[in-house]
């Protein structure tokens, strides 16, 4: 159950960066509400997800789905710049918390 609880913790950390951009510097209440309500998601599953795997493990997991989300999401969704290299290093991040799930 732990693993579920880390990746809902990662998955609501992408969902905030969405609201956080959607917010415009907290400039309008809804999304700025509805991001705040997804990054406290994303830290009680989190927290609930290291009661059994380790802090180095979760932790960097937790910030990899973040970021490698982002950045996908950023591309698709948010129409920023794409190209291979920006890919490449989203499957390095992606590779990585395959490597740490595998040697945890």
């Amino acid at each position: 159950m732990s693993w579920i609880f880390l990746i809902l913790a990662g998955l609501f950390e992408v969902g905030g960066v969405i609201f956080l951009k959607h917010s415009e510097g907290f400039t309008k209440l809804k999304p700025t509400l509805i991001f705040a309500l997804f990054l406290g998601l994303s830290f009680i599953f989190l927290s609930l997800s290291l009661r059994e795997i380790p802090i180095s493990i979760g932790y960097g997991i937790w910030t990899g789905i973040g970021a490698s989300g982002s950045v996908l999401l950023g591309m698709f969704v948010f129409k920023e710049p794409k190209n291979m290299k920006k890919l490449a290093m989203v499957g390095g991040i992606i590779i990585s918390i395959v490597g740490l799930k595998l040697v945890s």
